[in-house]
């Protein structure tokens, strides 16, 4: 159950920003987001860590990229706000125990929606994740950084990050064996392609239309949350995410990989994994909706998801995605 406005008050504390404001909850995900509105007008949108999911070094891994992406370039992205005592991380005692909590400055804007005119925002959201792969090519992490990794073991395996995907709702004797050929496929084609400093870093990981917000012309790339070390192909996988059984995606696909190289050009390899990205990711999202049926996310979208999924498996192992 998510925690109520009156639960969360004891976190409020932590910043003078937040005197006397009030809360409201306006997502529940992995995380908990609530928007808090200030006596001054002012607007701050706090996350709420879900327990055991990020190490407290892990989330400040987060923030310190963040806070490099904030001062190297010019992307829309989040800022933390930091609490009286300097720290961006910050811990209250919840009704459970303590619990981990990191405020920003409120973004205005709303997500986009599958059934709008998506292209342009594909075309930007390419050149943001080409913009991110680049700075960390460069950029010197500081030390003991730590974030999770997302590859084949932490994604299909029994014990993944999000849950086991065989234990999913519509996963049954009749689609496993499709869904068992995929997971054995995907370990193959991985593996061949490797894990080069030019295919596979930090990256965001989760660039879905849940994590966009559209202000007029500006699309700022929020929740940075589940970034960690993967494919880099991976950023156009998590951009479709739930959506990739849509008519729409192969266009959608032209329109980022024409923003993404022409920032950072791709080589043949890279072009030709991005099919197995879209797998892998539809293999999480499938093990994260049987993990997380409490949410309204995956409630959402578990109706047919199974069922989808074993649809594009056999298309993918056919050697045609888009057939």
């Amino acid at each position: 159950m998510p925690l109520s406005a009156r639960e969360i008050e004891p976190a409020l504390s932590m910043w003078s920003e937040l005197e006397h404001g009030s809360a409201r909850l306006i997502n529940h995900s992995e995380n908990q987001t609530f928007l808090i509105e200030t006596p001054s007008g002012r607007l701050y949108t706090l996350r709420v860590h879900r327990d055991g999911y990020q190490s407290s070094l892990s989330i400040e891994s987060e923030l310190a990229w963040l806070m490099a992406l904030r001062r190297d370039t010019d992307l829309p992205i989040p800022e933390p706000v930091p609490g009286r005592d300097g720290k961006l991380l910050q811990c209250f005692d919840g009704p459970e125990g303590e619990q981990m909590v990191v405020l920003f400055h409120h973004i205005a804007g709303s997500e986009p929606t599958p059934d709008g005119d998506l292209g342009d925002i594909f075309f930007k959201l390419g050149g943001y994740a080409a913009t991110l792969h680049n700075h960390v090519g460069d950029w010197r992490k500081p030390p003991g950084f730590k974030r999770q990794v997302w590859e084949a073991a932490t994604i299909l395996d029994a014990d993944g990050l999000w849950g086991d995907w065989r234990v999913s709702p519509g996963v049954n004797a009749q689609n496993r064996p499709i869904l068992d050929r995929l997971d054995a496929t995907l370990w193959l084609r991985l593996a061949d392609y490797g894990v080069g400093p030019d295919r596979y870093g930090l990256i965001h990981a989760d660039m879905r239309l849940g994590n966009l917000l559209v202000d007029g012309d500006r699309l700022t790339l929020i929740d940075f949350d589940d970034c960690g070390f993967c494919w880099f192909a991976y950023d156009f996988a998590a951009a479709i995410s739930f959506h990739e059984t849509s008519p729409m995606i192969p266009g959608l696909k032209a329109r980022w990989l024409q923003g993404y190289q022409a920032i950072r050009p791709l080589g043949a390899e890279d072009l030709a994994a991005i099919d197995a990205m879209i797998m892998l990711r539809r293999m999480a999202l499938l093990a994260w909706i049987g993990s997380h049926v409490e949410t309204a996310l995956a409630q959402q979208h578990m109706p047919g998801y199974a069922e989808g999924t074993v649809q594009l498996a056999e298309r993918y192992l056919r050697g045609n995605l888009w057939s």
